[in-house]
């Protein structure tokens, strides 16, 4: 376990503790263990830290297809999971979309305003005026009550009960080479979203910049592939892999940029 440990950051060492506890609670309980929604690094470590037990089964769900938050099933290798053991409720926000405009930012402030902890509601999906969001069922009553504006405007909330009527977002990884001089987070911005020296530090420092979901102020902080990086109004990346150096010591740098499809 402790040369496992090695290959994450020190800042991700208490969310590894709390995966090795969900490990003991299911071997003491012989029972499965449902996690809040985790965020694709959070599940990358659970797989990472309990993977190799012939003992564990893990099986992930997000409510929508390909979500990127979901939550987790850690259970003993006999358990066979069904859809209805991740207790996931999907619901579809009505609101006077005639008169108002809303948009992602809008809902997630609006949930967190009402108390919820980020961790018991997974992702928000909008296509044109359908806005539709995956929460853990044990508050679905609390949100449906709730949950009665979005910005000015007034919502009411309806449970999406058929899988057909789902919005299904489609992302691609567009990948593009850059040449870069270090893989500090200020040089990288700076680089692949073509903005100065200083205005990715200005980014940095206005914690605007996230890296794998976790808001970093760190402007020396050294990305790794497999990193996943978003800047608030410029969009995200992901690092794919270092390429080796180039005669002048540069390194080669692949970059996946989101597109929605």
């Amino acid at each position: 376990m402790e040369h496992l440990i090695q290959h994450f950051r020190k800042d991700e060492q208490p969310f590894i503790e709390k995966v090795i506890g969900w490990q003991r609670e299911v071997e003491d309980r012989f029972a499965p263990k449902l996690t809040d929604y985790l965020d694709p690094r959070e599940r990358f470590i659970v797989n990472s830290v309990l993977g190799q037990s012939n003992e564990m089964k893990i099986v992930a769900d997000g409510g929508f297809l390909d979500a990127e938050r979901q939550r987790m099933l850690i259970a003993p290798n006999y358990f066979e999971p069904t859809k209805e053991d991740f207790q996931i409720s999907i619901f579809s926000v009505n609101y006077p979309s005639k008169f108002v405009n809303l948009k992602h930012p809008d809902i997630l402030g609006a949930l967190l305003s009402i108390g919820l902890n980020r961790g018991k509601f997974g992702d928000i999906h909008i296509d044109g005026n359908t806005i539709q969001i995956s929460v853990a069922q044990e508050i679905e009553e609390y949100v449906a009550m709730n949950l009665t504006s979005i910005g000015k405007a007034k919502v009411q909330l309806e449970k999406v009960d058929e899988e057909s009527k789902l919005i299904k977002m489609v992302q691609e990884w567009v990948s593009k080479s850059y040449t870069i001089s270090s893989m500090r987070l200020d040089t990288v911005l700076a680089s692949i979203f073509n903005v100065s020296r200083q205005k990715s530090l200005n980014l940095i420092n206005a914690d605007k910049v996230k890296v794998n979901w976790t808001i970093i102020d760190d402007t020396s902080f050294e990305l790794q592939e497999g990193d996943i990086v978003s800047v608030r109004g410029l969009g995200r990346v992901k690092i794919l892999m270092t390429e080796g150096r180039t005669k002048k010591d540069k390194i080669r740098l692949q970059i996946g940029r989101l597109e929605q499809k």
